[in-house]
């Protein structure tokens, strides 16, 4: 079910100063007794913000809990961001969040039915949501929640675009795997399967934790193209910025989703966390190469799980890094 946000509710997030600007201040919000999409087509803001805050998918695919918490930190920092020359808070409506969490906090890993049917349904509510965010002209920007958020992501960029799309994943993993039970290690396996994905291109994969058989798999398809982190930034047989030009050139051709899995990210709070993986810079280098792009579509950050540190200054660092990867890329689409 959707919540959706009211000025009262932005305003506690923001902490005012003499003399400055937040961007918290001058976000828009949508009248909640109007229909959604007319609501949305009427506003001036081309962005458009909403969170997932659940980690059920994650748990079903034996990743640590807490991706459910890193959407309110994110929200409270960017709303916190400066209002100045490069970002422009009149140009972003904050929509609200689905809300899931008496199912997260109810949700039982070893019920691998209801876990099924819970995140299946968050597919349905998500794809059903982009669908009309993209209708309505604006570009969602989508802060999770797992990686299984990807499915209802894509399924309603293409159903709003009414055609497939392509997708570009930053990623230890390719989330490929197999056409089992829903969870976040196959999101793009359905999307694919369901023939919402023309192009599917896969960053930064890590060679130690991607099966065989989804190396076959992606060998074996001209729609599915992937780096390694190793041959980055191991054995330095390509370079970061040469594979940004060769991952734009296969997805370009199409309205295309920006994925970020936050698992990729070096020391980062997070569902999978890595001790070897790319830098923070690389991540925001990243979101705003494709982010500028004339059919990038969405953007969507997830994995963040401040809550496996269980320390507040993670918390708060969490959500300011995402804050850093949103206004990233609006900064270069409003600029392309």
């Amino acid at each position: 079910m959707l919540t959706i946000f009211n000025e009262k509710d932005i305003q506690e997030f923001v902490t005012p100063r003499e003399g400055e600007t937040k961007l918290g201040e001058c976000v828009a919000v949508i009248n909640p007794k109007k229909e959604l999409q007319s609501a949305l087509e009427n506003s001036d803001a081309s962005f458009v913000i909403l969170g997932v805050p659940e980690d059920i998918g994650v748990r079903m695919n034996g990743g640590n809990g807490g991706a459910h918490t890193a959407f309110i930190p994110a929200l409270k920092s960017f709303l916190n961001t400066q209002q100045n020359q490069f970002i422009d808070g009149n140009d972003i409506l904050v929509l609200g969040y689905l809300d899931c969490l008496d199912d997260v906090y109810d949700f039982d890993v070893s019920d691998r039915e209801k876990g099924d049917l819970l995140v299946k349904a968050i597919d349905k509510e998500l794809s059903n949501l982009i669908k009309t965010i993209v209708e309505s002209g604006k570009t969602p920007i989508i802060i999770g929640g797992g990686h299984n958020n990807a499915y209802g992501n894509i399924k309603g960029l293409s159903e709003g675009k009414n055609q497939p799309v392509n997708v570009i994943n930053l990623d230890a993993h390719t989330d490929l795997r197999r056409l089992e039970e829903r969870h976040s290690g196959n999101g793009f396996s359905y999307a694919l399967q369901e023939g919402f994905i023309n192009h599917y291109f896969m960053f930064g994969l890590h060679e130690n934790y991607t099966p065989q058989y989804i190396f076959e798999m992606i060998h074996d398809s001209l729609n599915l193209e992937y780096n390694t982190f190793e041959e980055l930034e191991v054995y330095q047989s390509t370079s970061f910025e040469g594979e940004l030009q060769r991952a734009e050139s296969f997805i370009e051709n199409a309205p295309f989703g920006i994925e970020i899995d936050l698992d990729c990210v070096q020391h980062f709070p997070s569902s999978a966390m890595t001790p070897s993986g790319f830098t923070p810079q690389q991540a925001r280098r990243f979101a705003h190469y494709f982010g500028k792009l004339q059919n990038a579509s969405y953007l969507h950050i997830c994995e963040g799980a401040p809550a496996v540190v269980k320390d507040e200054i993670a918390n708060g660092q969490v959500g300011k890094y995402i804050s850093y990867l949103i206004s990233d890329f609006i900064k270069a689409k409003s600029n392309s």
